[in-house]
């Protein structure tokens, strides 16, 4: 008999988010899949992603800046300042977090008949959804740089900071929830109703389409806190300093406390819904291929 013993693992169980980091030839693999499978058949493929935010960005700039005048004016002067590049940034940040989010809720149960087959980390799938996600994202990030430097942007260091911190915070949530509800709905399939619900919130709880200031002027300081909080809130604003704020030089107001109070906030609140959607992962994950 050997003198070394092997400890033992329940099967299904792997090593989390560490595997994700020693399968990046997998990951690559599964992102590319689904973007084949997703335009295959289609023709304008990867063009949609230009399409569908630019449709969504004239309903709402028609709707709210021309027909509710969040759009500053002369008939308006209370409105916002280049309100077309608020909304867009803002839009398309959202855009990103709820597309991910809604594709890793349902990445385990649509990969089921590969989860039976074979083993691999079973997290690749919820975190290749926010890698899909993110090309769908940076196409529409050109056109907002392109707005942005026809609108007088001049952007420092800090501005681009601010832009990166505010897609890793939103990134990271959406990758933490994709965690735990993609789980979650191997066993109950409700959990894709209950992410349809927060996607519907998640564009209106945060300063997206109209001003913080409209915010603040409705609610106490305890639920303006609460409010500011929001991870996707504070990713918002980090984006609209980065990228509207410099359009207007510095006329219009940003929400206080952005950079030494909120923004570390909302790195820490991501980070543990990270960790917590991949605790609950971890336990669930050993009888996905039986319950699938």
């Amino acid at each position: 008999m050997s003198s070394t013993t092997q400890e033992l693992v329940q099967p299904g169980l792997g090593r989390g988010l560490a595997d994700v980091a020693r399968s990046r030839f997998l990951l690559k693999l599964l992102v590319r899949k689904e973007l084949k499978v997703r335009y295959r058949g289609s023709v304008l493929g990867l063009l949609w992603s230009y399409v569908k935010p630019g449709v969504q960005f004239i309903v709402f700039y028609i709707a709210l800046g021309v027909f509710l005048g969040l759009e500053k004016s002369p008939r308006n002067p209370d409105g916002l300042n280049n309100y077309a590049v608020y909304l867009f940034s803002g839009i398309i940040l959202i855009n990103f977090f709820t597309e991910a989010l809604g594709n890793a809720a349902r990445s385990i149960v649509h990969n089921g008949n590969l989860i039976k087959k074979i083993y691999l980390p079973r997290e690749l799938f919820p975190i290749a959804s926010v890698w899909v996600s993110a090309v769908h994202f940076f196409p529409q990030i050109v056109v907002l740089v392109i707005a942005c430097i026809f609108t007088g942007w001049h952007p420092g260091l800090f501005e681009l900071l601010a832009a990166i911190a505010g897609f890793t915070i939103v990134a990271l949530l959406a990758a933490g929830l994709g965690l735990l509800f993609g789980a979650a709905n191997v066993y109950y399939r409700d959990s894709e109703n209950i992410v349809d619900m927060l996607l519907m919130i998640a564009t209106w709880a945060s300063p997206v389409l109209y001003a913080w200031t409209m915010v603040q002027r409705q609610l106490g300081d305890v639920a303006f806190a609460v409010y500011q909080a929001n991870p996707i809130t504070v990713g918002v604003e980090l984006f609209h300093y980065a990228f509207w704020f410099p359009t207007t030089n510095g006329s219009s107001p940003m929400p206080p406390d952005l950079f030494s109070l909120w923004l570390p906030v909302g790195l820490v609140i991501s980070f543990l819904v990270l960790v917590l959607g991949q605790i609950t992962f971890r336990r669930l994950e050993g009888r996905f291929a039986q319950e699938l």
